[in-house]
């Protein structure tokens, strides 16, 4: 049996079904990532999944049978309450489980210091995994096996796109720019719909335009092999209305520090919230 057909036989554990907890499962279901989901939620089945097939509900992880033996178990849960439910979930912390953590700012030596010695991957997803286009980077401690980490990939996958990265003090700066980022586009999509209604166009429209333009231009920019730069200079005539409002946006680079700054108030967040 390939790793893969284990994976598709498995039994996914998660703790705790909040937005992005449900966004993950979701995907999951949809793809098939595991034969059976066993969830976690002391807020019970939200109403969006009450047709999720092949999960069963729990409200407390006290509830959960002995006889359990999940494939890999998620936390979804607040960074504020992680330390606590962990210890919870001490009984499953052997060669034949994977963790895999998505709380936000929460280490690796954080979590194995409740949980104890597991095989542990510590990731950041996005939002956007709630329809399959999110993006995930994960980091695995030295107990993870190539097998536990494909299994890892497979979960991701079932969301959108995934990467590594060997340097867990690299996913701060991950949570500040994918994790938080999808509140930053969907800032600038208000922006653009508030300037669209005060230039004349119907409320309706102006959002219309303003989130198939950001979802069109971001989609162009991950399938184009040209730069972001060289993109918005194709869409920029001299003496044009493009040049117009780059004058604008672009005038003393006010933009981009504005978001380099955005950036580092997140990342610091992040390294707060592992203190």
């Amino acid at each position: 049996m390939t790793g893969e057909d284990r994976a598709a036989a498995s039994t996914l554990l998660l703790a705790g079904c909040g937005k992005m907890g449900s966004a993950l499962l979701r995907g999951w279901i949809a793809k098939q990532a595991a034969s059976r989901f066993v969830v976690v939620e002391p807020q019970g089945r939200p109403a969006d999944l009450a047709d999720a097939v092949g999960t069963s509900w729990y409200r407390s992880p006290q509830e959960l049978t002995q006889a359990l033996t999940p494939a890999a178990i998620v936390f979804a849960v607040k960074p504020q309450i992680i330390d606590d439910v962990l210890p919870d979930y001490r009984r499953w912390a052997t060669p034949r489980t994977l963790f895999v953590s998505i709380v936000a700012g929460k280490t690796i030596a954080g979590i194995t210091r409740r949980l104890g010695a597991a095989s542990l991957v510590r990731t950041m997803p996005n939002t956007p995994a709630a329809i399959g286009r999110g993006i995930t980077v994960a980091c695995a401690n030295e107990r993870v096996t190539a097998e536990q980490r494909h299994l890892c990939e497979q979960l991701l996958a079932a969301v959108g796109e995934s990467a590594w990265v060997e340097d867990e003090a690299l996913l701060d700066a991950v949570t500040a720019v994918s994790g938080s980022g999808p509140a930053y586009v969907f800032l600038l999509i208000e922006a653009l719909a508030q300037a669209a209604v005060a230039s004349g166009l119907p409320p309706d429209l102006g959002l219309q335009l303003a989130c198939s333009t950001v979802a069109g231009a971001g989609e162009l920019a991950r399938l184009s092999p040209e730069s972001p730069a060289q993109l918005r200079e194709n869409v920029t005539s001299p003496g044009g209305t493009t040049r117009a409002a780059l004058d604008i946006l672009m005038a003393n680079d006010a933009l981009v520090t504005l978001i380099k700054r955005a950036v580092a108030a997140a990342a610091a967040r992040s390294r707060d919230l592992a203190s």
